[in-house]
């Protein structure tokens, strides 16, 4: 694995609508491997291999993690916050935090006591952080309303090759078709590639509709993490069985094309690369959505990463997954298009 680059992207801060130092990261390692890079007006980053060829594939990851917004600063100093994406509350009172200022990084704490875990339905407006600011004036010599939040957390190796971060949903995505891309390029693909590191996903989903409708591309890989079944609170019958180290996950849903699935399987099997199965009622929730919908319409298959603990301080995923992504993908794109 590049840990160099993988470590970067899980080191940024990158809430919702707050993309730009995952962009930036990513910018930098892909300027020697793209034939062009794209930026727009909302941040998405459009990394392109063959521009001139008729064939656009759309690989498309997101750049953006959940998070927290400063809305307001009282007058002792505390801050109080809005949610950006999917949270889960309970695993915010008594975590460290950072925050993106325009001056820099600041450190907190989000107030706990025995009472706030009393609360019938813990939110966000019962959050305060501290910062150790004296009052109001002070906190503002640090901080602003708007400046992004995360919880202060750490990359860690486990057992087995499995490895734990907060924001693998969905920075392994991003890391994935990057690494692919690079791979495809060595082999020789001629087809037209398009790495769309999108903005937005935990929140609008505009990036993804916004880079799709720009490029128009003939198909769409999307890579995001999905559910793993093995731990305490899955159900498979709800998704299918879903094991961290089995490999890439392909999504049974109607807004996949069977025919991309299909492409997908044939290319892990010439790659000896164990795939696996999820199940999906109507939508995938994931950027293919958008995609799929945009334009006249965009086939669009999903490959999924498996991940314990979505949403959480710390998710855990399996090496060994992370790569059979980076070969399908790029098997695929250089053989079965």
């Amino acid at each position: 694995m590049n840990e160099n680059f993988l470590h970067a992207l899980l080191g940024s801060i990158s809430v919702s609508g707050y993309e730009e130092p995952v962009q930036d990261i990513v910018e930098e390692e892909m300027k020697d491997y793209a034939d062009e890079i794209r930026r727009d007006e909302m941040q998405n980053l459009v990394c392109v291999l063959n521009p001139d060829s008729d064939v656009k594939i759309m690989l498309s990851a997101h750049a953006d993690e959940i998070g927290l917004m400063i809305s307001n600063i009282r007058e002792d100093g505390r801050l109080q916050v809005i949610d950006r994406g999917g949270i889960v509350p309970a695993t915010y009172p008594g975590q460290q935090v950072r925050i993106r200022t325009s001056n820099g990084e600041v450190y907190g704490v989000v107030e706990a006591y025995r009472n706030l875990f009393k609360e019938e339905k813990l939110e966000t407006r019962h959050f305060l952080i501290d910062i150790g600011a004296k009052d109001r004036e002070d906190a503002l010599k640090y901080v602003n309303l708007g400046d992004p939040i995360v919880r202060d957390t750490h990359i860690r190796k486990l057992a087995n090759g499995k490895f734990t971060a907060r924001a693998l949903d969905d920075r392994l995505g991003v890391y994935i078709i990057m690494e692919a891309m690079k791979r495809a390029k060595e082999r020789g693909c001629k087809a037209g590639v398009y790495g769309a590191s999108t903005t937005g996903e935990e929140t609008t989903k505009t990036g993804a509709y916004w880079t799709s409708t720009r490029i128009n591309p003939t198909m769409a890989i999307v890579v995001d993490v999905t559910y793993a079944s093995d731990y305490n609170g899955m159900d498979p019958a709800e998704t299918g069985t879903v094991l961290l180290g089995e490999g890439p996950v392909l999504c049974n849903s109607p807004i996949v094309v069977k025919a991309l699935n299909a492409k997908m399987e044939e290319c892990a099997k010439e790659a000896g690369i164990p795939v696996q199965r999820e199940a999906a009622s109507r939508l995938t929730y994931t950027d293919g959505d958008k995609i799929h919908f945009s334009n006249q319409g965009v086939p669009m298959v999903l490959v999924s990463i498996p991940l314990r603990y979505m949403h959480m301080p710390a998710e855990v995923a399996d090496e060994k997954d992370v790569e059979g992504c980076i070969e399908l993908i790029a098997e695929f794109l250089v053989k079965c298009v």
